[in-house]
């Protein structure tokens, strides 16, 4: 087997580091005797152990201060939840309230809706089964838009005989607000 050959001086190098190493442990462990001999020359002696000096008074009377307003920031904060809470339940309940006569108001209207929904048809049905004639002068008599009102729910047979025993200016007057009614009305 052969040999690498080594590069000469690689050994001194490795034993220069270790020498600066063990400089330092040897100082470093020196220093640290001298503080623990300190130390335990210190306890041993009864020395008082160390104390704080008080604050001065005017540092101590501000953060007395500081205390008190932090305190009564606080308890205004307190305070203030409180009745934000006071207020939102007072909130919920008014607006459970307005629901509930929402609810009520709805079924009163659907209630009289019906009771109209029922006279017009009711109405509507007795127009239709009069005498297209007396029916016819009836109906010249009502406001135009009343009557075309009623000829539109009518029966387009019923409406016919009625308008055709009606004079022809009232007639037509009727048959345009009849074509009339849904032309604003929107297409999509």
């Amino acid at each position: 087997m052969t040999r690498l050959p080594t590069r000469p001086g690689r050994g001194a190098l490795l034993v220069l580091p270790l020498l600066l190493m063990a400089s330092g442990a040897l100082r470093l462990g020196d220093s640290v005797g001298h503080a623990f001999a300190s130390v335990g020359e210190g306890a041993k002696a009864g020395a008082a152990p160390l104390v704080c000096p008080e604050p001065p008074l005017a540092l101590a009377h501000a953060l007395s201060e500081r205390e008190a307003r932090v305190t009564a920031g606080e308890a205004a904060l307190k305070e203030r939840m409180a009745a934000m809470d006071l207020a939102n339940q007072v909130i919920d309940q008014r607006i459970a309230a307005l629901e509930q006569a929402e609810a009520d108001l709805r079924k009163t209207v659907e209630i009289a809706d019906g009771a109209a929904e029922g006279d017009l048809a009711q109405l509507t049905a007795v127009y239709q089964s009069m005498k297209p004639k007396e029916a016819a002068a009836l109906f010249e008599k009502m406001d135009p838009k009343f009557a075309a009102g009623f000829l539109g729910r009518m029966k387009p047979e019923a409406a016919a005989a009625i308008l055709s025993g009606m004079p022809a200016d009232a007639g037509y007057t009727i048959s345009v607000l009849l074509a009339g009614r849904n032309a604003l009305a929107p297409r999509e």
